[in-house]
Formats: structure tokens, sequence, C-alpha cells
């Protein structure tokens, strides 16, 4: 039943974006600013030749994501669970995180060059960021009760960890994940259009560039079609690696 209620409310907002797509359009009634009917009408036309560039816009967010996540998760998680640790390298991490990393950009294109390999190494690098902070605050955050609870009864520091602090750090580790991919995709817009060949990026400001407005609308589209679908891999993964949150419901 979660599942219909959830199908009709994506049903209704995509009514209301539409009607009000289509009410702006008519306000502004010019021709960088189509209609959804035009737009949706040039998706449906351009999908041969864009499915390829967000594919490869999908490969780089899911490379970069999982890098970001494999590396910040085991780290944050053992800054707040050691107070020494987190003494050395907190203060480190308060003086890197409010630096915005997209200004690396220009330096990570003269190291890796204009591939993949930049624009992957920007967006795991926002989102290690990230998930570093709110692991580490995640772990902090546990009570010292349930971790002596599980001492008593014999535990290691590794099963605490695995059956105390990784599942009450996951529910906040998902939801930074999920904040964390609208600012992936946007980076990946920018990284792309900036210095790309290829990806929905470089697709959207080349079609700009050739002032075919509905191919553009049809791009955009398609990042935010990206989104809604890396949000909902994200959702589903997060329902099944915490299936004890619903065990009581």
């Amino acid at each position: 039943m979660s599942a219909v209620r959830r199908a009709a409310g994506y049903v209704g907002a995509t009514v209301v974006l539409l009607v009000g797509w289509w009410a702006l359009a008519l306000a502004v009634g010019s021709p960088a600013l189509p209609g959804p009917v035009v737009a949706l009408t040039a998706f449906v036309t351009v999908w041969p030749q864009l499915w390829p560039e967000t594919l490869v816009s999908l490969a780089r967010v899911l490379v970069a994501m999982a890098l970001g996540t494999a590396l910040a998760v085991p780290t944050g998680l053992a800054l707040g669970r050691s107070a020494r640790a987190d003494a050395v390298f907190a203060p480190l991490v308060f003086l890197t995180y409010p630096v915005p990393k997209v200004v690396f950009l220009p330096v990570l294109l003269v190291l890796l060059g204009l591939g993949n390999a930049p624009k992957i190494a920007l967006i795991g690098m926002i989102v290690f960021f990230q998930i570093l902070v709110t692991a580490r605050d995640a772990a902090k955050a546990v009570p010292h009760a349930s971790v002596l609870s599980v001492r008593s009864l014999g535990a290691s520091r590794w099963q605490v960890a695995r059956h105390v602090v990784v599942p009450a750090a996951l529910p906040e580790i998902f939801t930074a994940l999920r904040i964390g991919t609208g600012t992936a995709i946007a980076v990946l817009f920018l990284a792309e259009s900036i210095a790309g060949s290829n990806g929905i990026g470089w697709y959207i400001v080349d079609a700009w560039g050739r002032i075919d407005y509905p191919s553009m609308f049809a791009g955009i589209l398609a990042m935010a079609l990206l989104g809604v679908v890396l949000y909902e891999l994200l959702d589903a993964l997060e329902a099944r690696v915490t299936r004890w949150r619903s065990a009581g419901r």
C-alpha cells in the first residue's frame, strides 16, 4: 500500500510541476523556455542520442559516490569512536570541509587530464567530506550505555562496531548520501560542461550553443531523471540494509 501511495505522490507532483512549467513558459513566451509538450517530444526524439550520454554520467556518479562513501564511512566512524584520533584529525577536517571543492576542478584537470578521472575525483571528494562529517557525528552520538551493555556481554571492539555503532549511524549516513546526490549531480553538470566531450552536462551545453532549446531541455529532463533514479536506488538500498528499523512497525 505504501508503494501505491508513493507512486500516487510522484504522479501528483509530476502533474503539479508540468502545470507550473506550462504556465511559466506561457507567461515568458520565449523560445529559450519551451513548454513541457515541446520538451517531452524532443526528449523522445533525441533519446537514441541522449541515452549513451546518460549512461556515461550515471557511471561517473555511481563510481564517485561508491569511492567517496567507501573511504568516508570507516574513517568517520573511527574518528567518532576514538577521542585521540578525533583530537588529531578533526581540526583538519573542519578546516578543509568548508572549502568549496569545485575550486579544485582546474587542478584536477591539469593533474588527471580531461577524461573521467577528474570528474569522478571531484564528485568523490565532495561525497567523501559530507559522509565523513556525518558518520563521525553519528558515531559520537551513540549512547555510551549501549556500548557498555554490549561490552558487558563479552563483545569485542569489532562486534561493538558491527552490532551497535554501524546500525546506529546508518540512517544518518543514508540521509547524507541522499543530500549528497543533489550536490553530486550539480557538480557533475559543472564538470561535464566545462571540460567534457560526453555526458549529459556536455549535451545540455552543446544544445544550448546550437540554440536548440528543445534538445537542451531534453538533456535537463534526462539529468532530472538521473537524480530521481539515484535517489530511489539509495532509498531501496537503505530499506534493505536497515530492515531492523521497520521490524517493530
